[in-house]
């Protein structure tokens, strides 16, 4: 199994359903609500279950429509339900690390845990895991599962006598990183989002029943209605007694500022703020710093799109769409051969001759990791006749990596880490490159500054990292 031939994109770590909705098929509605979370993971997916005695789970390697089908859905029955689809930067084609992870609690119980974000403190976590209860010789760590996903699986085994809420609230003030997190005992459904929110988190509400999902876009494909964030710092119980909040933490806020760039789908909201019309913004934004003269402004579909219906709006040059997407590229399964590799990104993109022959194009795009998919864009459309090719990107250059739970290359591996625009405009080949500023880009998402975690483009990191002090200079 291979990932996206040519997608060298970052990619967000997870996306987290959950449902508590006695009467509904709840299997199916995270079905759904996962389906619309895709884009977040791509690698492997499971759903847990429960109708009140046991939780029941069934969790594979691959997309969502790969995993399940009518039979195991309607296996898993129960009111309440938690789903998740992961991305990984290791193991992807290991079972293992897929989700809903299971852990056993100190009230005898069962505890199904969804993850979306990254640890950084799992030294601290695995020590105090090794105090605690010594060598593990059962569970996900036992099964060779070294997520973050099964150290607090494990932790909220707790201590004798405590219930699952206390644990989790004790727990959960210990992580440090980024975590949303979907979780269930056999009666009760739990969200929770670190002290910074730096994942978005969002709680709906059903005729019969509450979910929580990481966007507003499955709250949409399941008949929810938005009712709100969970709170950065929050532990939401919901049961047969309603929905309760506690606080593990204070807020601190450091919200994503990439989620607004390219992680979430357009039709989410973060913290109010449309991601759409954020995009927009970023696209008029790009035009207002960087002018040009061009005959007509294409997007790199999809991410790209909004940013450059912006641009074209901004600069009055004519929208075109320069390039078909071919909708049903995603993970695959066969194995490529080597000249399937060298046809690169065309496997998902082919260019409209008629919309850039003889002409000067302005091609808009989110951001640029590594620089190889913008270098493949430029040679097609300069194959198909385009006189010149302009790039523009509706986010500042990437040269710090996340430890949050995005997953960009490595600093090393970071285009914009050792290089300047002139040198990444000749490694893509374009006639002239611009970014938008880290100050536009801030404005876009009309939030204040000091409430974003801008270190990917920044290297300001609202917390403690893993990394090399010589890293940062």
């Amino acid at each position: 199994m291979v990932e996206n031939l040519t997608d060298d994109s970052p990619k967000d770590a997870c996306g987290v359903f959950g449902v508590w909705a006695p009467g509904e098929e709840v299997s199916k509605l995270t079905y759904y609500g996962l389906f619309s979370l895709q884009h977040r993971g791509q690698e492997s997916a499971g759903i847990a279950a429960s109708a009140g005695d046991r939780i029941s789970v069934y969790k594979d390697v691959g997309l969502v429509s790969q995993v399940f089908d009518e039979a195991t859905l309607s296996s898993l029955t129960g009111h309440i339900a938690i789903g998740h689809c992961r991305y990984g930067s290791h193991a992807a084609d290991d079972w293992r690390f897929a989700q809903p992870t299971l852990g056993a609690t100190s009230d005898d119980g069962t505890v199904a845990l969804g993850f979306n974000g990254a640890l950084t403190n799992r030294e601290e976590i695995k020590a105090l895991i090794a105090e605690r209860y010594g060598e593990i010789d059962s569970g996900e760590l036992a099964q060779g599962n070294t997520s973050d996903t099964a150290l607090i699986t494990t932790l909220l085994r707790g201590q004798t006598g405590d219930s699952l809420e206390e644990t989790a609230a004790e727990v959960f003030a210990k992580l440090q990183g980024a975590f949303s997190v979907v979780m269930m005992s056999e009666n009760t459904l739990y969200a929770v989002r670190d002290r910074h929110g730096f994942r978005p988190l969002v709680l709906g509400r059903l005729s019969s029943g509450w979910v929580i999902a990481s966007e507003q876009a499955a709250l949409a494909t399941t008949g929810a209605t938005f009712i709100r964030e969970v709170a950065p710092g929050e532990i939401l119980a919901i049961d047969t007694n309603g929905v309760r909040s506690t606080r593990f933490a204070p807020s601190q806020l450091a919200r994503c500022i990439f989620e607004y760039v390219y992680v979430a789908r357009p039709d989410a909201a973060i913290n109010g703020r449309s991601v759409y019309e954020s995009r927009l913004e970023m696209g008029r934004q790009l035009a207002r710093e960087n002018t040009a003269e061009a005959d007509v402004v294409i997007p790199v579909p999809e991410s790209g799109t909004p940013a450059a219906i912006g641009y074209a709006e901004e600069s009055g040059i004519p929208l075109g769409h320069g390039f078909v997407k071919n909708s049903y590229v995603g993970r695959t399964f066969i194995k490529p051969s080597q000249t399937l590799r060298q046809l690169g990104i065309r496997l998902k993109l082919n260019v409209q001759p008629s919309v850039v022959a003889g002409r000067s194009v302005i091609v808009v795009d989110d951001s640029i990791v590594r620089g190889n998919t913008q270098r493949q864009v430029v040679s097609m459309l300069r194959s198909a006749g385009a006189r010149e090719v302009h790039v523009k990107i509706s986010s500042p250059p990437v040269k710090w990596p996340c430890f949050y739970g995005i997953d960009f290359a490595t600093r090393a591996e970071l285009i914009a880490t050792g290089a300047g625009i002139e040198e990444i405009r000749a490694h893509v080949g374009a006639d002239s490159l611009a970014y938008i500023s880290l100050e536009g880009t801030i404005a876009a998402t009309q939030q204040d500054e000091d409430t974003l975690c801008t270190a990917c483009f920044s290297g300001n990191y609202p917390t403690e990292v893993p990394m090399l002090t010589t890293d940062r200079k």
